[in-house]
């Protein structure tokens, strides 16, 4: 089974420190990378209720259906590489593909038939090594909404905290409450629904 765990620090930034965090570590506009993130849940938000995402990645022509779990503090992920036609048969008729994240769903006691593709978020990445980790940068679009953030993935939770902290200190980046984009991406949905 493809699976891994996430250890990753996330902060959302301006337009105008992303800017600078960019020029500073010499990113230029070829460096990005655009990719979707097509997000799935049942109409009851089973996935959400137990603090769990699904999403398609479609990226250079390639598709990666991933479950992302909780995992102590951090979160496991569950991926399969899919074909066009297994992507594009579950984004359009709900076609569930046989494989691993399949079998998580089943233990997590969440029908695969219910699951509804609910949105679709578009990012521009660009990464680079720091210092024994992966360095993020992300601008990403949806719901007619922009925003800016800068991660870091790690092996290791506490020195990569450090290092995550220790580097926006050094750029003046105040610390801010950081949702993932899953939950940014339902909490703008949910508000653009109530209004």
């Amino acid at each position: 089974m493809a699976q891994e765990i996430e250890i990753e620090f996330k902060n959302l930034v301006t337009e105008e420190e992303f800017n600078r965090l960019t020029s500073h570590f010499h990113i230029k506009e070829e460096d990005f990378i655009s990719q979707d993130n097509h997000y799935f849940d049942t109409p009851d938000h089973q996935l959400k209720e137990k603090q769990s995402a699904l999403r398609i990645r479609e990226k250079n022509g390639k598709y990666t259906l991933t479950l992302k779990t909780p995992f102590n503090e951090d979160l496991l992920e569950t991926n399969q590489s899919l074909s066009k036609s297994q992507a594009d048969s579950l984004l359009g008729e709900g076609t569930f593909p046989i494989g691993e994240v399949k079998d998580v769903l089943k233990s997590l006691s969440v029908s695969c038939t219910a699951l509804q593709h609910f949105g679709t978020l578009s990012t521009n990445r660009a990464e680079m090594n720091y210092r024994d980790g992966l360095l993020v940068f992300d601008k990403s679009s949806y719901l007619h909404k922009e925003d800016y953030e800068l991660e870091f993935e790690v092996k290791e939770r506490k020195s990569g905290e450090e290092i995550f902290l220790d580097l926006l200190k050094q750029h003046h980046i105040p610390i801010r409450k950081t949702d993932n984009k899953i939950k940014r991406f339902y909490l703008e949905k949910l508000k653009q629904e109530e209004s």
